[in-house]
């Protein structure tokens, strides 16, 4: 080889290593030679001089800006509670300040968060989160955005996940360059308490209306009724959950109870959990309840006033348990810890509530031959009143509707799954008999809406039923109203009006799945059924009556008459019910073998205040057969189509040239669309832009044209949505192929590359770096400047 030949390749050789290099420091990537000629020994210096780092990034302290008093506190409405941790509600941005031992270069140093909670955290179970920064939040995930800089100091602003796990997380920094990592120092006083979030949309007990989420979450002091359905009392409960010392209790409590902190992100777990640690019974929980009269080495249970003595003395004790409670004991201290952990929360009170025993769903009374009572077969009994408590959450493993308010009861009665604990029970499939949907349905149901069956006993050891009251059990049901002191009576919550068809078909139903089904008189016949169509495979368009078909089926060879209730509500995506929109009834007669079909009427002007954003809703049936008595029941969910933003592209789709899409949409509402946002993105195609639109008319149509510059070849997507007060969930895509510019030269694509990359994300994670990469031009410099190879 020839000095002149040796001289080109050893330059050349040079430049490519130089390129190599700034690649890696601009994009974090791995150095890889390209060539073999990198092995030579000029070239392997100069790599090992260019990769040698300064110090390492340190973490000199952190600042969590958790006074009770600062910003992040106020935003998360956690500013009531005492002390100065940093208390959050997941699914909601904090900021915090790093100080660091020299300023933060974005070309060489890595940053990275980690939280970490319960005994063996692990990301898997999200009880490890890994805090990645990133140029812009999104918000459903762990996340990290340096908004500030000032000198050693950096900003964040950090974005946790709506289903986090709830707890006390251990806080550490990860900083790294290229051939060394530090973690910092983990400081106790540092650790963030993170919590349910009923502000946020995307939590499982996301509540909509502020004045209840200040009522069920922030209000520390409430109204706790007693007494008799005729002489109703009351009584002041200060719940105190925000006074000092009450949330590591609950903590405690928590963790006393032994479950898995990687199921504490999931209210339904949580409820479950203080239900049964509440009460002492079986594992060592707060209360031990006392209903003998005589309370010697305790607490009578009508000395309490509140729940923060009881929970101190608790924490204090190192767990053992407080002497001695009774319902609403027990439902004002679960109301403290629910609201204290988040989840909004009420006691309610329940007067002639009956305890049922045996499953039956109703309240046995055994009399002899001689109508004497049978004392050791009456295990049942009606309370003159009992307390417990209203939680809110969504169900996603309940059918749709049946979110919302769940029945939750820690006085300890019946054991549900070897436990004492009650619920969560959904307050709709109590309504409606639908006690086989989880949790404790059949008790719940039995205490506010069983009937008093009085059974006889006959000469041969056998029983019947000789006598039935059906408006004996569950009156007055009681909590205090929002933002007043005054009694609210939710008994329409829990069941229909006393003695309606509604309410006699829920009792019959349920009773189908107790131990006693014969206590009701089976159907003579179920020769009827009935099933809900849309009249187009599409549904309703949002803005637009509609009509629904219900199709009766009578089977039978005789005359059939069907009563049917129905009732529309619009429901969050959730599944919690938001309002109801319409209620019906009609009478249908159908002659032997009639296949009938209603048409169901749905209209715009009943539901349009009262959407919400996924127009979700749902349609209850529900009735009887005249002449077999026989049930009909069903629910049909459906939504309302919301119509689309059009998108269509001009001109042809290359890297680095102009062009533009047409965006276009048509108001389907008789309503102004007031406010209108727009937003536009698409990777590899369009950074992402907000644009006002202003009004829209009704029945307007509106059209804009969006440039842009293509950055990446091949397949693309074009995204934009519109969002306004009055129509969400509007949105449209198109497919965009964008060629490579065969036109362009080759350093402008390198140019194009190196800008690209530094903005967004590494090049191992787009389609092919040879897109842009040429092999016989290299980059020696910071601003992308590049230059061909010459011969010297």
């Amino acid at each position: 080889m020839g000095p002149q030949r040796r001289r080109r390749r050893r330059h050349y050789a040079s430049l490519i290593a130089k390129s190599l290099l700034l690649d890696a420091c601009l994009f974090r990537m791995p150095v890889v030679p390209r060539s073999r000629s990198l092995r030579g020994r000029f070239a392997t210096a100069t790599l090992r001089e260019e990769v040698q780092l300064n110090d390492v990034l340190k973490v000199k302290s952190v600042d969590l800006m958790s006074g009770q008093s600062k910003q992040n506190r106020k935003e998360h409405h956690t500013d009531l509670y005492a002390g100065d941790d940093l208390i959050l509600r997941r699914g909601q941005t904090f900021m915090m300040w790093l100080d660091l031992s020299r300023p933060f270069d974005p070309s060489k140093d890595k940053l990275h968060l980690e939280l970490k909670t319960g005994a063996v955290p692990t990301v898997a179970k999200k009880t490890h989160a890994i805090i990645p920064l990133v140029d812009a939040l999104e918000d459903d995930r762990w996340e990290a955005k340096i908004v500030k800089r000032e000198g050693n100091r950096v900003q964040l602003s950090v974005n946790s996940s709506p289903k986090a796990v709830i707890g006390r997380y251990r806080l550490s920094v990860v900083t790294s360059g290229r051939e060394a990592e530090v973690t910092s120092i983990h400081e106790p006083t540092n650790d963030i308490y993170m919590l349910f979030n009923p502000w946020c949309e995307d939590d499982a007990v996301f509540m909509d209306e502020e004045e209840e989420r200040q009522e069920y979450v922030l209000n520390d002091v409430g109204r706790i009724y007693y007494g008799t359905n005729q002489q109703i009392g009351v009584r002041t409960w200060d719940f105190g959950q925000f006074s000092e010392g009450i949330l590591a209790t609950c903590l405690f409590l928590l963790e006393k109870s032994g479950t898995p902190a990687s199921g504490w992100g999931n209210p339904i777990n949580i409820v479950q959990v203080v239900s049964a640690m509440i009460n002492c019974e079986d594992d060592g929980g707060v209360l031990e309840g006392n209903w003998s009269g005589d309370y010697e080495g305790g607490t009578r249970p009508t000395a309490w006033s509140g729940s923060v003595k009881i929970l101190n003395n608790y924490y204090e004790g190192g767990g053992a348990t407080v002497k001695y409670g009774q319902c609403w004991v027990f439902s004002g201290v679960t109301t403290t810890v629910l609201r204290c952990l988040g989840v909004p929360t009420r006691s309610v009170t329940n007067f002639n509530s009956a305890h049922d025993t045996d499953v039956s769903l109703t309240t046995d009374v055994y009399l002899d031959e001689n109508l004497d009572p049978l004392d050791d077969l009456n295990a049942d009994s009606i309370w003159n009143f009992h307390v417990w408590n209203d939680c809110w959450m969504s169900r996603p493993d309940l059918p749709p509707g049946m979110g919302g308010w769940q029945a939750v009861d820690a006085t300890p009665q019946e054991t549900s799954q070897g436990t004492f604990r009650c619920g969560p029970a959904s307050l709709a499939a109590l309504r409606s008999g639908q006690v086989y949907l989880k949790h404790d349905s059949p008790f719940v149901f039995a205490e506010v809406n069983s009937d008093k069956i009085f059974w006889q006993r006959n000469l041969d050891g056998t029983f019947t039923q000789i006598h039935n009251e059906k408006h004996t059990v569950g009156h007055h049901i009681s909590t205090k109203a929002v933002g007043s002191d005054e009694r609210y009576d939710i008994t329409h919550l829990y069941k229909h009006p006393e003695g309606s068809e509604k309410e006699r078909i829920a009792v019959e139903t349920a009773s189908r799945y107790g131990s006693k089904p014969e206590a009701y008189s089976a159907p003579t016949a179920e020769d009827v059924s009935m099933e809900v169509t849309m009249t187009d495979g599409d549904g309703p368009r949002m803005g637009s009556d509609y009509k629904l078909n219900i199709t009766f089926t009578n089977s039978s060879a005789e005359q059939r008459t069907v009563i049917i209730h129905g009732q529309v509500a619009v429901m969050y995506y959730t599944g919690v019910h938001k309002a109801t929109v319409s209620r019906d009834r009609e009478e249908v007669d159908l002659l032997p073998g009639a296949v009938l079909t209603l048409k169901w009427g749905l209209l715009f002007k009943t539901y349009q205040d009262k959407l919400i954003d996924q127009a979700a809703l749902m349609l209850t049936l529900s009735g009887r057969v005249s002449q077999t008595q026989q049930v009909l029941a069903t629910q049909f969910s459906f939504r309302l189509r919301t119509p689309d933003l059009v998108i269509k592209p001009i001109g042809e789709a290359v890297v680095g040239k102009k062009m533009t899409a047409e965006i276009s949409f048509t108001n389907p509402l008789p309503v102004i669309l007031k406010a209108v946002m727009l937003r536009v993105e698409g990777l590899g195609l369009q950074n992402f832009r907000e644009i006002s639109v202003g009004d829209i008319a009704s029945q307007a149509s509106f059209s804009m044209i969006e440039d842009f510059v293509p950055m990446l070849a091949g397949p693309r997507k074009l995204l934009a949505s519109l969002d306004c007060k009055e129509l969400t969930q509007v949105h449209g895509v198109v497919d965009i192929l964008v060629k490579k510019n065969e036109g362009v030269s080759r350093a402008a694509r390198k140019v194009v590359f190196l800008t690209l990359q530094k903005e967004t994300d590494p090049p191992s994670q787009h389609e092919s770096c040879s897109d842009f990469l040429v092999q016989d031009y290299v980059c020696f410099s910071w601003t992308g400047m590049v230059q061909p190879y010459k011969d010297p």
